[in-house]
This record gives structure tokens, sequence and C-alpha cells, in this order.
């Protein structure tokens, strides 16, 4: 995730530097999520078939060399090429991982170690983008990070030991097909409201991802440098939180009360940012969304672990595919809200009608629509989460 965030601040503006449009920019960050929508299932299921370890290391491997490629490109058809290649692999690690934690921990110990595994995403994440924007090339981070990938690699390879028995790498679950697998997960599923769950949340995060340095820009003149504080000033809060916190609230409260205690927190902040007036406001709303957003997915992964019946890595791989479903459309539907030059306009009046004129002008009014679907997903899968609790105390 380090690597990950490292590339954030610089992929659009070394596309860009080679001749790539805004609409061929957006295709590159929306076709690496694509091809985790799609392999990640894939993926997972493997893992639980021939282990996690070979899993992680492929997908560490070709990560790297992804990477490396993305930076040597020097025609946008290349970029768009290394860029499929890095989705396709990164959809191995993640999702081996954590049910590698799974693997490894009691019921009682689960949110514990889901906690730990987000906050180190989380800070990874976090420092990412304030040394990516620091570097003086573009393309200079794509090789960085492709060696901490490659480093890593080698870290798996010596000192990772694998999760599964040897008795049950290949016994426990018999094959199925992807279409299968997707439709014994989401249409016979009980676990299909924590599937959308992990959407709606990765969607409006994504949305807000997607505009925010056009927002603090526009707004307050802010850039790299800036943002990058930003998030590391929320990461010193997220991160203790998911790696100290997490585990006993879980223990304590239950997974429920924290996933809608998250969508609430991670509402709030983007509907705040309709006040923001200074970097200290912005970086106060963005860590209160930054919050929500963080709680949720540790404790998601969590509670589809205790629940699953298809094997950590089947299941954990499709909550990611979902998790990619929505930085595939997110982005989309928040740079499309940011962008009022292109609403035709009956969307403008409606909008005008429904928002009000004062709210539509704002920079941040888009932030606000994606709030709003935010709650409307809260009231929806209210009763179904609680069905699902009632199933895991049972």
């Amino acid at each position: 995730m380090l690597g990950f965030g490292i590339i954030i601040p610089n992929l659009a503006y070394y596309a860009e530097d080679i001749g790539a449009t805004p609409t061929k920019i957006a295709i590159l960050l929306s076709i690496y999520s694509g091809m985790q929508l799609l392999f990640a299932p894939i993926w997972g299921r493997l893992s639980d078939k021939h282990g996690r370890k070979p899993a992680i290391l492929l997908g560490l491997l070709g990560n790297a060399a992804a990477l490396v490629a993305f930076g040597l490109a020097k025609e946008y058809i290349w970029l768009f090429a290394a860029r499929s290649a890095a989705g396709i692999a990164s959809a191995a690690v993640l999702p081996s991982v954590m049910a590698y934690v799974a693997d490894v921990t009691t019921s009682e110990e689960r949110g514990k170690g889901m906690g730990l595994m987000g906050a180190a995403m989380g800070l990874g994440f976090i420092l990412g983008p304030a040394i990516g924007g620091v570097m003086g090339r573009h393309d200079l981070p794509f090789f960085v990070a492709g060696g901490l990938s490659l480093l890593t690699f080698l870290f798996a390879l010596v000192l990772l030991p694998e999760s599964l028995q040897k008795d049950v790498v290949g016994e426990r679950h018999e094959w199925i097909s992807p279409r299968e697998l997707f439709r014994r997960t989401t249409l016979k599923s009980s676990l299909t409201p924590l599937f959308l769950v992990a959407f709606f949340t990765t969607f409006s995060f994504a949305g807000l991802e997607t505009t925010f340095p056009l927002f603090i820009e526009e707004g307050w003149e802010y850039k790299q440098k800036e943002m990058g504080w930003m998030f590391m000033v929320m990461g010193a809060i997220v991160v203790p939180l998911q790696g100290g916190l997490l585990g006993r609230l879980i223990n304590w409260i239950g997974e429920r009360r924290i996933i809608i205690a998250g969508l609430l927190l991670n509402a709030l902040g983007m509907v705040l940012f309709l006040n923001a007036s200074s970097f200290v406001t912005l970086t106060v709303y963005l860590t209160i969304t930054g919050i929500g957003n963080q709680l949720i997915r540790p404790t998601n992964t969590s509670w589809i672990s205790k629940q699953t019946s298809i094997g950590q890595g089947a299941a954990i791989g499709i909550m990611d595919a979902f998790l990619s479903l929505g930085r595939v459309l997110g982005p989309l539907l928040g740079g499309w809200l940011y962008d009022k030059s292109a609403h035709p306009e009956f969307v403008k009046t409606g909008f005008n009608s429904v928002l009000g004129a004062w709210l539509y002008e704002s920079n941040a009014y888009s932030y606000t629509v994606l709030a709003g679907i935010l709650v409307i997903a809260i009231v929806c899968l209210y009763v179904p989460l609680r069905r699902v609790e009632r199933n895991t105390q049972a």
C-alpha cells in the first residue's frame, strides 16, 4: 500500500506528460479497479485451493513488473497494458493476505487482526502520497513502488510461512467457476449486505478522492504538498484507532454498530466540506470522513470471514470485487458531479430544484450528493445487517 500511495499523486501527471487526455487518464484509473473486480474472486479461490503464499508471491512479483513497465512506457497503449497487468496482479495480494489473517486468528482475535491489517494498509496509503508528492520526476515513483513490491516479494518468499494446513490445501473447497461463485455469494448468500457495505463505502470515498485535489486547488490554491500533509494528519489519528482499539470495539459493541457508525461518519465528513474555510477545517473534515471509511473495511472483512462457508479467500475476494466496483463507478460519478459544465440543462434545473441554487454552486455539492447516497444505503441496509448479526449470534 505504500507503493500504491506513492504513485497516486503522479499517475495522472505522468500520463499527461505523454499526451493522455483527461478521458484517457480516467480510463487508466478505472481499468486497474476493473481488473481487480474480475480477478479478485478468482485469485481468492485459487488461494483456497493452492495456499495463500503462492498467490501472494505471484501477485507481488507481477505487481513489481507492471509498475516498472508503467514507468518505462512512452506510449498510451503501454500505459494501459501495464496498468491492467498491475490490477490483475494486485488482485492476488490483498484477498490472500486478508484470508491469511483469518486463517491464523480465532473468532475473538479476528477483529484485532483485521484492525492491525487495516492500520498497516492505512499507514502505507497515507505516507505514500506524501512521499510521492516530493519526488521531482513523474516516472520515478513507479520504479520506487516497483522496487518496494519486489522487496516485499523477497521478504515473503524467505520469511512468510504458509497459513493453510497441508491437509486443507486443495481439499476443503471444491473448484467453482467464477460465474457460479458470484451467483452463490450474491444471489444466494446472507453475506450480500456486507458486500454492499463494501461497495457503497468505497464508491463514496473514491468519488471524493477523484475531485479532492481540484477542490482544494480551486478553493485555496492548495496542491500536492498540502494534500500530503492532510493525509498524514488523518493517518496519525486513523492508524492508532485501527491498530489499537478496533479489535476491542468489535468484541465490545459488535461489527454491525461499528459499520453503521462508520457509514454515518463518512457521510457527515462529506457534508461538512460545505463549511470548509481553511487548511485546518479541511483536514478535520477529511479526518472525520477517513475515520468512518477506515473503520469499515477491517470490520467488514472480520465479519465476512466469520460467516463464510465457501472459503476465506473466495469470500474476501468477492468483497474485494465489490470494493473494486466502487472504485470504478465512484470516480465516474464524482467527476461528473463536480464538472458542472458537463451537466445538461435539465440536470442543472433538477439539482437547483432539489438541492437549492446555493448548494449547487458550491464546489462541495458533489460530496453532499455522495453523502446522500450513503445515507440511503444506511437506511436500506439497516434491517439486512441486523439479520446478519442475528445469524452471527445464533
